[in-house]
């Protein structure tokens, strides 16, 4: 198993959201986090709010999905035409253990 991580900006969550569901997975989560950078002003989708507080409002997904369905979630992201396309990061780590307590 493998964990898919992305970080976009908080305006873009429920698009996000809406792809995931339309992609029909099972379950993945969001978390509220804040990017803090020195090149924050200089990111040209910073609304005038965010570079006044100093900080980006983002959301965190993470989905454990196999290796093969995380491959072809993100082929699937990228040869969309969604909003959030070219305005986030990811990144994918293995799992070593995975279960429900």
């Amino acid at each position: 198993m493998k964990k898919l991580s992305m970080v976009v900006h908080k305006s873009l969550q429920q698009t996000l959201a809406d792809f995931l569901r339309s992609q029909q997975l099972e379950t993945f989560m969001f978390s509220h986090i804040e990017e803090h950078s020195s090149h924050v002003e200089k990111d040209s989708f910073l609304s005038a709010r965010d570079k006044v507080v100093g900080y980006v409002p983002q959301v965190r997904l993470d989905v454990i999905l196999s290796k093969e369905s995380i491959t072809l979630l993100l082929e699937s992201i990228k040869s969309s035409n969604c909003a959030f396309k070219g305005k986030g990061i990811y990144w994918v780590t293995d799992i070593d253990d995975f279960g429900e307590l």
